[in-house]
């Protein structure tokens, strides 16, 4: 039997941080005390003294690039850099070549999973104007949800028949999760910048051609259909103030039919931020104005938000240096993000239990995810321990990206992640990643 015993632990659960140790043994957490001892001596000791220990990082909205565009990244490669960054489990998006819209190429994501993830994981159901029947055969038991583009991204996905849209929302009890942009405005957009400035466009005007009007028109035609057919809805990566009227914090977030999530770089960056940054920071809902930013922040602090994600989405540097129209929307964000989140807690913009709340608690109970975001007697053994005081830079070398860059190249953090283990397993420590790809196919405790 593997036994792990985390002493001196600030341990963050459920909006308390209390002293004391956990107990691990195999894949589960068995004991939380004040004091544990080790109960024999094969028992591997974790002194976690003067750090938090938190569940692992759920992050609801990544992009591995497998299979199709490994050149970017790969399931080995992005689940090495989020365990090194405290992400446990992640939910993979269906824009891979070929698109996940079949069951059929849906299994075959998790069967490569199976074998190459350093964490755990599930796969989105994509939906497409003519795969209802597809669609309806997930299985919601072992399957995240239902990914529907309603505005194009990487990978051309873009479900714009309202007819198909309607039939998936009425036609499923599962989860669908949106990115929402509206194609129309984008194009109109492009065209007017494409005659001022051919290929060549200043990336300082992306936040205008993917405009804040793009983005409401989508979500909010979303929202509607939801209300109107009763569908749960998750919408992705709200990077605008405007959009926040769509939600509430009225009601209880098991009661919320409609629920929001906001990504690491729309709480990062601003506008002001493309003069140095440029393509690097060139995403798919775009980085909008320090106003924007502000307000997301408000929400995420009202509840109106209710996850904190990454949509890490590598891509070469090579096609990020690429001119505007030809550079491609997304970015590695996955080993920095809980880290980000801690840095804004230094700064006294959230509190350590909220950062829980937001990227452990909630994720889990959104998506109904087994025994897994808490920590707790019975839970599987996902942790993170994370100095708060433990100085270190963002470098070329300590990158762990396949693409080999970070937008937050340069940063100095204040905190660190020390181990993160993964189903019982220490997988990261001394930092640095094991061999040790002992990820599981998450499950969901749904009818």
């Amino acid at each position: 039997m593997n036994r792990i015993l985390i002493k001196n632990a600030r341990i963050v659960n459920e909006g308390k941080i209390v002293e004391g140790d956990i107990l691990i043994e195999d894949e589960f957490i068995v004991e939380i005390a004040s004091s544990i001892s080790a109960k024999t001596p094969d028992c591997k000791i974790l002194d976690a003294e003067g750090s938090y220990v938190v569940p692992g990082v759920i992050d609801d909205q990544v992009h591995f690039r497998e299979p199709g565009l490994t050149h970017k990244g790969d399931i080995e490669s992005e689940s090495r850099a989020a365990v090194a960054g405290g992400v446990t489990s992640y939910i993979e998006q269906p824009n891979t070549v070929p698109n996940a819209v079949t069951q059929k190429l849906l299994e075959d994501k998790y069967k490569i999973a199976a074998k190459k993830s350093h964490a755990n994981y599930s796969f989105m159901m994509g939906g497409t104007n003519d795969n209802l029947e597809e669609v309806l055969k997930t299985d919601p038991t072992n399957v995240a949800g239902i990914k529907l583009f309603l505005g194009s991204s990487t990978g051309n996905m873009l479900v714009d028949n309202p007819e198909a849209l309607e039939k998936i929302f009425s036609g499923t009890k599962m989860l669908i999760a949106v990115h929402c942009e509206d194609e129309d405005t984008i194009k109109k957009n492009l065209a007017l910048y494409t005659e001022k400035y051919g290929d060549n466009i200043p990336v300082k005007y992306h936040h205008l051609i993917r405009s804040e009007e793009a983005c409401y028109l989508s979500s909010s035609k979303a929202v509607a259909l939801a209300k109107k057919t009763g569908a749960r809805l998750h919408v992705f990566h709200v990077s605008t103030a405007k959009e926040l009227e769509l939600f509430t914090n009225k009601i209880p977030l098991e009661q919320k039919q409609i629920t929001a999530e906001v990504c690491i770089h729309h709480l990062w960056f601003t506008n002001e931020d493309y003069e140095t940054k440029g393509n690097l920071i060139k995403w798919n809902p775009a980085v909008k104005t320090a106003a924007d930013k502000t307000a997301l922040w408000e929400a995420l602090l009202d509840d109106r938000i209710d996850v904190i994600a990454t949509d890490h989405a590598p891509h070469t540097l090579e096609e990020k240096q690429n001119l505007y129209a030809k550079a491609p929307s997304g970015g590695p964000l996955v080993q920095h993000s809980l880290v980000a989140m801690f840095e804004a807690h230094h700064q006294g913009k959230i509190s350590v239990e909220k950062i829980v709340e937001k990227m452990c608690h909630n994720p889990a109970k959104i998506f109904n995810i087994h025994k897994r975001g808490f920590i707790k007697e019975g839970y599987f053994a996902d942790l993170v321990i994370i100095s708060p005081s433990m100085p270190w830079n963002v470098k070329k070398d300590n990158i762990l990206y396949k693409c080999g860059w970070s937008p937050l190249e340069g940063v100095n953090f204040k905190s660190r992640i020390t181990h993160t283990l993964v189903n019982g397993q220490l997988v990261y420590s001394n930092f640095k990643v094991k061999d040790i790809k002992c990820g599981k196919r998450l499950l969901f405790d749904r009818a």
